[in-house]
């Protein structure tokens, strides 16, 4: 299979950290390992965490215990895990949605950026513009055109206000220069979208993937730059709206000042899983994509997104809840 630059980019990063450990990262872990997730069990970021706790659990030796910690946009896990003791016992499953809320909310007692050590990166997983089969449009510069002349009459749901789901959606309303009416929901939106209630969302892949296989729902774009190996004729928003982007991303950070070599031997294990033809295939059964990088990688990515919504949040005047 060929590889497209970039994901031959992020193979070579990975691979570069496979190398010998310093002395004191040897004997970790001793004990067992707590990842704290800020989302319900079953959701794209618990399914991710889950699979690759259970990979490093077998790898290492020591369970890595998944703990989900729900609420506040996922600030609440957010904190604590930040706030725990830097010693590798403690980890985070962080996703995009930790970058988002590094400019949504004005008084978070830590600074993502400056508290969240990144630790590896684990899939790279795109959302997809689902519409409900009864909706008119079957593309999306249809889907632009009926926008606008029905302007506020199609309502876009979301996972809560200034969630990925939300902020996606709001940069596609940006670019697109439409007006849709924001439909945020504290559980699933997806009865609703099934049903018409609401026309439109921008879904993770995993939580979506099986109402597209099943044709319940209409997918008319993927949001990352490159079509999806795993429904390749499905077009990227990007082919309509050039320069449009935005790459879903599960990973691990650990609180500040983790020692640098057990955060190594972290990014070692965890790029071994995605080397893994078993791992892999379980990833592209949710529709995600490998993405082995080292940790310096991984924060500069972690660095950038924090800067793209940032402006999202700004232009669109969004507030947390």
């Amino acid at each position: 299979m060929k590889l497209p630059r970039r994901g031959f980019l992020r193979l070579a990063a990975g691979a570069a950290v496979l190398r010998v450990l310093p002395a004191r990262a040897q004997s970790y872990p001793s004990r067992p390992v707590h990842v704290i997730v800020g989302f319900p069990a079953g959701n794209s970021p618990d399914m991710i965490t889950r699979l690759i706790s259970q990979f490093l659990s077998e790898r290492l030796g020591q369970p890595f215990v998944v703990e989900n910690r729900p609420g506040a946009g996922s600030t609440i896990a957010t904190e604590a895990a930040l706030n725990a003791a830097p010693d590798g016992y403690t980890l985070l499953g962080i996703v995009m949605s930790n970058t988002i809320n590094a400019s949504l909310y004005a008084n978070l007692k830590y600074d993502f950026g400056r508290d969240c050590t990144p630790v590896a990166s684990i899939a790279d997983a795109p959302y997809v513009m689902l519409v409900n089969l009864a909706f008119p449009a079957k593309t999306v510069p249809a889907f632009i055109d009926y926008a606008r002349a029905h302007p506020g009459k199609i309502m876009m749901a979301s996972g809560g206000t200034g969630t990925s789901t939300h902020v996606i959606g709001e940069m596609f309303k940006m670019m697109a220069k439409i007006d849709m009416v924001h439909v945020p929901y504290r559980g699933s939106f997806m009865p609703d979208l099934l049903s018409g209630q609401v026309q439109v969302s921008f879904a993770p892949i995993p939580q979506s993937i099986e109402f597209v296989r099943t044709g319940k729902l209409r997918a008319l774009a993927v949001t990352m730059p490159q079509r999806l190996a795993t429904l390749p004729d499905i077009p990227t928003v990007g082919e309509f709206l050039p320069g449009f982007a935005a790459d879903g991303w599960y990973g691990l950070g650990a609180p500040r000042n983790t020692p640098a070599a057990i955060v190594d031997r972290l990014n070692q294990a965890v790029n071994l899983a995605l080397a893994d033809p078993k791992f892999t295939a379980q990833l592209a059964g949710l529709g995600v994509n490998p993405l082995p990088m080292t940790p310096a990688g991984f924060g500069t990515l972690i660095s950038a997104d924090i800067g793209k919504w940032a402006k999202v949040i700004k232009f669109a005047a969004i507030k947390p809840e």
